[in-house]
Formats: structure tokens, sequence, C-alpha cells
């Protein structure tokens, strides 16, 4: 789980993308969760896609470490530290954007609505400093995994590495490629090409996560896409976070973005492990929450947060409770 533990950090992609094909990990011995059961999100992904029968694939955009499933390939490297000059090759956020660009028509030709989720540690971080450099002003409003949200550190990273590039908040409103070079990370262009290609194509592009998807409209916007066919859908652990303010940084974005959250009922749940979503733990990620949202809407009614939350805790049992009682 993202933040949770830096030595499994690096492992975190590949087990979520593992984990929504197979119900297990094979990079890592167990679901990614903190010792005493708190599961990744990818628990409500995995079990949003099963109930609605959703299609999906894994896209690799510069994992360090590789899944062990089918995936489509980006060939992009990692990224490195914001603070370390240059997180991700010009030429590598160039390549990944029409890569992406290119993917988006590929699936707007057999879907109308396509949904991207992403599965990254750290990045809330990379996210504030795109969005700093593209003029939005996203201090103390982006989110995190944690309950206490350490927003001075990330502004302090940020700062740090803005200062390194002599860059202020704002400067490259308009070179949004340059800003992910400098402050992103490898997601950002390819999810922004996927949805560019996605709407281009006249279909519609729902975003799922957080403050990421964010970063990703904020890019969008400064690229001069249309946005009429874009959304962004999350939970509600991230829509009413009082340690974040993802509802006002959409705004900031464009008011063109609708966001729209959805109610799993986990704080009702009779395991300790899914109630942390509702207090402040992970609350999000692997296309949770848009994932969800488009299981109800797919099944016309028959899906919801109530449904949902009696099929996640059955898959808890499954892969959390019965792995910690070995």
């Amino acid at each position: 789980m993202a933040g949770a533990n830096s030595e499994l950090v690096k492992y975190t992609s590949a087990a979520d993308s593992e984990f929504l094909y197979y119900g297990h990990c094979k990079c890592i011995n167990n679901v990614p969760a903190t010792p005493d059961g708190k599961p990744t999100p990818g628990i409500i992904t995995r079990t949003a896609l099963r109930l609605a029968d959703i299609p999906f694939l894994i896209v690799d955009a510069g994992s360090k470490i590789k899944p062990s499933i089918p995936y489509i390939s980006f060939s992009g490297r990692p990224g490195d530290d914001i603070r370390n000059g240059v997180a991700v090759q010009l030429n590598d956020v160039k390549k990944l954007y029409d890569y992406g660009y290119t993917l988006g028509v590929q699936l707007a030709k057999t879907n109308d609505l396509v949904v991207v989720g992403e599965s990254i540690a750290g990045g809330t971080t990379t996210a504030l400093g795109v969005m700093m450099a593209l003029g939005i002003d996203a201090k103390f409003k982006v989110s995190s995994s944690m309950p206490n949200n350490p927003h001075r550190l990330k502004n302090s990273v940020v700062s740090e590495a803005m200062d390194m590039a002599e860059i202020h908040y704002g400067d490259l409103k308009e070179n949004p490629f340059r800003a992910i070079s400098l402050f992103g990370d490898p997601m950002m262009p390819s999810v922004a090409g996927i949805a560019s290609g996605v709407v281009t194509s006249g279909s519609k592009i729902m975003l799922a996560g957080g403050t990421q998807m964010c970063a990703v409209a904020a890019i969008l916007t400064s690229l001069h896409q249309p946005l009429n066919n874009i959304s962004i859908g999350t939970t509600r652990y991230i829509a009413e976070d009082c340690f974040s303010n993802v509802v006002d940084l959409v705004k900031s974005v464009s008011s063109e973005i609708p966001i729209f959250s959805c109610d799993l009922h986990l704080a009702e749940s009779v395991k300790p492990g899914l109630q942390a979503f509702a207090k402040g733990y992970v609350k999000e990620g692997v296309g949770a929450g848009g994932i969800s949202i488009t299981s109800m809407l797919k099944s016309n009614g028959r899906i919801n947060g109530s449904i949902l939350l009696k099929a996640i805790e059955e898959e808890y049992e499954v892969v959390v409770e019965k792995v910690l009682l070995k």
C-alpha cells in the first residue's frame, strides 16, 4: 500500500495489477495491506469489476517492477525524485502522451465510456508540483493515503524542486509537458494521452481517482483539449475529506468538469480494515471510486453501495483475513 512501507512501495503497482487479474499477487507474498489489515483499494476495484462484469486492461507506463500478467507496455522508464532536477525526460513525456493518445483512439472504437484509474506511490506530491507549475493553487488541498495528511512535507518537497528548476507558480501554464518533466510522473502524460484520444474520437472518459486525476485534468486544460466529455469519479472518502479539498481543486481547474463520488458504506462494515477507509486511511486508488460508480451505472441500479459493501467484505475475508490467520 502506497506510503505504508517504504520497502514495498516499488511493488505497489505490480501487486495491484496482479491482484485485479488473479485475486492474489505474484510479485509479493500477500495482497498489499498493512499489518493490521488495511487493504489496497484494489479490493474495491476488483469487486466492482467482477460484479458488473466490466472488462479491463493494465497499462504499464513506467513501473519499476513489472507485473506477471498480460499488459500493454508504453516502454516508459520509472519517474525520478522531482528534487533531482528532472522527474521524467521530456522526450519520454511526449512519447507517453502519444502512446496514450493512440490507445485512447482504439479504446473509443469499442467503448462509449472509458474509465482510467492509477496505482502509483507518492502521486499526490507530483500532482501538487504539476498543478502549482500550471497555476493551480493546490497547497493544502491535495489528499493523502494516511489520515494525518503531511501537507507541509509535500509543500516543502515541491518548493525545493521548483527552486532548483527556477520555476515559479504558474510559469508553465502553457507548457504542461515541461511541468510534467520537472515535477510529474509517467502516469500523468499516459492518462492525459488516453483521455485526449478517447474524447477526440467522440467517446466519454471518467478519470477515476482524486488529486492525481485533478492534475491530469489540469494538463488537459493546459493543452486546450475539449472537456465536455470528461468527468472525475471518486469515493466519498476523498470528496468529503476535511484534510484536503478535491472538489475545490476540480473547480479551480475547470468548471466544465463534473466530479462524482460514491458511498460504499464502509463505515458500516463489520471489518475494521474496511472501516479504516472511512476513518481517513487509503480512501481511494486503483480506480476504486470511478469503477464503483461505473458498476452502478452499468447494472442500471441493480448494484448499489450496500450490495458492493457486502461483496467487498466477502472478498476481504478471502484475500486478507485468511492470509492474516496463516
